[in-house]
């Protein structure tokens, strides 16, 4: 299990990281940042997330590969949103005055699957180990997190459809 959210934490501080550089290319070329407020709020529920893991389930858990393969799919398609949105990318909604909306990859299909990915990341790590407990809370609870985030969101690209 410790090998498992070893290599989570390390994929979501990469993740960090390449948002903060994205996002601070973006505000230099005269990006806005809204639902700012938001940020803590997913930061929380990521630590409480991890922690809930770390508590409470067993090392000795035997995975599930069932639920290690969903979340090397969700991973691929993580891959496949941020390859399409490229310098866009980041944990914070930032528009650019001028840029149109993405339209390619998955955004085809449907406007936020960054935020489904995350609900269902959120959901199939804890059930590689059987914690559908810890799935079904942070899962609800970041859900929530996304419809709030949406919500700021979409206000924030209304201009450019």
């Amino acid at each position: 299990m410790t090998l498992i959210l070893l290599v989570v934490a390390l994929q979501h501080l990469g993740y960090l990281a390449l948002s903060k550089r994205n996002a601070a290319r973006l505000l230099a070329r005269g990006g806005e940042e809204v639902g700012r407020r938001h940020l803590p709020l997913f930061v929380a529920l990521y630590v409480a997330w991890f922690v809930a893991m770390a508590l409470f389930i067993d090392p000795g858990t035997p995975v599930s590969l069932g639920w290690i393969g969903v979340y090397l799919l969700l991973q691929a398609f993580r891959a496949w949103v941020m390859l399409s949105l490229g310098e866009y990318w980041t944990v914070r909604v930032i528009t650019v005055p001028g840029v149109p909306l993405v339209v390619r990859g998955p955004y085809r299909f449907m406007r936020h699957p960054n935020y489904a990915l995350v609900v269902g990341e959120v959901v199939s790590v804890p059930m590689i180990f059987g914690a559908w407990r810890i799935a079904a809370i942070m899962g609800l609870l970041v859900a929530l997190a996304v419809f709030l985030r949406i919500r700021v969101e979409n206000a924030a690209l209304a201009p450019k459809l």
